[in-house]
């Protein structure tokens, strides 16, 4: 029987999908990890995708730790950070809890080491930050600030829980969401 294009194209299609393909192991709790035998020497993981990911990732990271280590603990103070929480009628704890978080977080970040999970514990800082901005108007140079600014920094934090961690990660595992 001869071999026709067709049955040769598809026959080449499954074999460029099996290879191109991540072998992956599943560990507990849905997680998946990228073995060595992911690609050759781990390439699926050095996209571009994942390039852009790193680059928004180790740059929240930065500006979470400068949010957190210079504005709120050297230009504010933590006390005055507490005095401006309970201005808003939140509890002053929370000031120290969220300099705790963004530091942490923050480092978290730039080093790809549970990302998702740190981008999930930020998120709720960044959206209560867009609250607190929300009435001195859209734009950040406005009095008191504006709620522009939190509002992304929410957005880019959600982006990294969905993503991971990217390339150049301390962590190189990947959470699979189903």
């Amino acid at each position: 029987m001869p071999f026709k294009l067709t049955d040769r194209l598809k026959t080449g299609c499954d074999i460029f999908w099996q290879k191109s393909q991540p072998q992956t192991r599943t560990g507990q709790l849905g997680h998946t990890d990228q073995g060595i035998g992911a690609g050759s020497h781990g390439e699926m993981m050095n996209t571009p995708t994942n390039y852009g990911t790193t680059l928004l990732r180790i740059s929240l990271g930065v500006i979470y730790i400068a949010h957190s280590l210079y504005l709120k603990l050297v230009i504010f103070t933590l006390p005055g950070t507490a005095a401006f929480f309970e201005s808003l009628g939140l509890p002053a704890f929370l000031a120290y809890a969220t300099f705790a978080a963004e530091a942490i977080g923050g480092v978290a970040l730039v080093l790809g080491y549970q990302a998702r999970w740190a981008a999930l514990a930020l998120l709720p800082i960044a959206l209560g930050a867009t609250w607190a901005h929300s009435g001195a108007g859209w734009v950040f140079s406005n009095a008191g600030g504006g709620w522009e600014y939190p509002l992304f920094l929410a957005i880019a934090t959600a982006v990294i829980a969905l993503q991971g961690n990217g390339s150049l990660a301390l962590q190189q595992e990947k959470v699979v969401l189903e």
